[in-house]
């Protein structure tokens, strides 16, 4: 097992394979003055990482990593997903490949979490809700059941989001909103109640 990112997200995720009795063999990172993490070699060139799970918790940055992977690797890449023994999910409940579901977290039944996506510590999304591709859910937030969150979207701490929104992609959505109204595709969106200020 690999990790592409060597950051506090990758020690989080680290902590989670060795829950799950897995080992990281290597990491890989872009800066060369990065050479260990959790005592774990980091290299920053690797001819096959496979598999691998991409630890970067910037939306963008992970999934042009995952394109940069499936496009240097001659044979298919394999992306597990890294789950807390302590996160409670129902068995109705999927997920994507390379997602992420860390300490405390909840996904109740028939949401669909899709690819590389980071479900943080003590997030809870209730029913039917269905969460794109790089997706960040950070700590504590609250998802009531059936909403949407489009590709992309980084949902900050703490936010609370009613039932049956929709939240566009490639958003961002500061700590601690209370989304009460769908968001459009693109836009930056903060407060209480969340307003899209740009």
């Amino acid at each position: 097992m690999y990790l592409y990112g060597a950051s506090g997200h990758a020690k989080v995720i680290i902590d989670i394979l060795r829950a799950n009795g897995k080992d990281v063999e290597a990491l890989i990172d872009d800066n060369p003055d990065v050479k260990e993490l959790c005592g774990i070699p980091v290299l920053q060139n690797a001819a096959e990482i496979n598999p691998v799970i991409v630890s970067i918790g910037n939306c963008q940055t992970r999934e042009m990593i995952v394109n940069k992977i499936r496009a240097n690797n001659p044979k298919e890449t394999i992306f597990p997903t890294a789950i807390h023994p302590s996160a409670i999910i129902s068995p109705s409940a999927s997920i994507g490949e390379g997602t992420v579901v860390m300490q405390g977290a909840i996904i109740q039944t028939e949401s669909k979490i899709g690819k590389h996506c980071i479900i943080n510590t003590k997030a809870s999304i209730d029913h039917e809700c269905e969460i794109d591709d790089f997706v960040h859910i950070a700590p504590g937030c609250t998802l009531s059941g059936n909403v949407h969150i489009g590709k992309g979207t980084w949902v900050g701490v703490g936010t609370t989001i009613i039932q049956g929104i929709r939240i566009g992609k490639n958003c961002y959505i500061g700590a601690g909103s209370v989304i009460t109204r769908d968001i459009p595709d693109g836009c930056k969106a903060y407060g209480v109640p969340c307003k899209v200020v740009g």
